[in-house]
């Protein structure tokens, strides 16, 4: 027993020592590829939280990489078969209500999606926080129960971003993503997102509920609640198509 608390205790420091010789960037990196995987599917609720109503949104989620995702709305009736489709650069909105496949631009995507506090860039990942900020270690802080790596980023020159900084707080053991703030271009504050409920998933440690509250309204929130998720599964480029965007259940 004894040998084997020193080897769980020798392999905390290891991962510790590790941890400490990342460059903010890789920081950033392993937290991305700890919540993508190579390919995966989730099913979520989404819970729009007003002071006077509630709404619930289903969700079903898969991915590949970082270029390719599709997303469908499976509740309520009257969104129902909604879909959101990413590939590459390209983004798509296929609203089956009005039969109509709409581009979606750049300029919407600091738009709420689907009447919520995320924004469309949250939910269908135009950009990216690797490539399209730069990456700077402020320090370590404590958020909860997490010893976490605060990091600051800043949107590099052309990148096509909706946020004019974000800082992130990762937790140093899990490479999970405990906090988040979004500021404008004029350096307020416009949303702060947290992460609750960590739970493993084979080899990874993943929030299940995260929560979105707008500065100016704190007395509303966004809250995302992850009711299965599958990692690494065998999925082909062909799905994400704007024929399966019309299909898919």
């Amino acid at each position: 027993m004894k040998k084997l608390n020193l080897l769980a205790f020798f392999l905390l420091i290891m991962a510790s020592a590790t941890a400490q010789n990342l460059t903010a960037t890789e920081i950033v990196q392993r937290a991305d590829n700890n919540r993508r995987g190579k390919s995966s599917m989730s099913e979520i609720t989404m819970t729009i939280i007003r002071p006077t109503w509630t709404r619930e949104v289903g969700i079903k989620a898969w991915s590949m990489g970082t270029d390719f995702s599709l997303t469908l709305i499976t509740s309520p009736a009257r969104d129902r078969g909604q879909t959101f489709l990413k590939r590459g650069r390209d983004l798509w909105n296929w609203q089956p209500s009005i039969n109509r496949m709409i581009r979606m631009s750049s300029s919407v995507m600091g738009q709420s999606w689907m009447g919520s506090d995320f924004t469309n860039d949250d939910m269908v990942r135009e950009s990216s926080i690797v490539n399209d900020y730069t990456h700077k270690l402020l320090g370590r802080e404590r958020v909860r129960e997490f010893d976490c790596f605060k990091i600051e980023l800043t949107p590099k020159e052309n990148s096509a971003v909706v946020w004019g900084k974000v800082i992130t707080w990762i937790s140093v053991n899990d490479f999970v993503e405990i906090k988040t703030e979004f500021y404008d271009e004029d350096n307020v504050l416009v949303n702060t997102f947290n992460s609750f409920d960590i739970k493993s998933f084979g080899n990874r440690r993943l929030a299940t509920r995260m929560e979105v509250i707008p500065a100016e309204r704190p007395n509303q929130k966004t809250v995302m609640t992850i009711i299965n998720q599958e990692f690494d599964i065998t999925i082909d480029e062909s799905f994400f198509s704007q024929q399966n965007m019309r299909r898919v259940r």
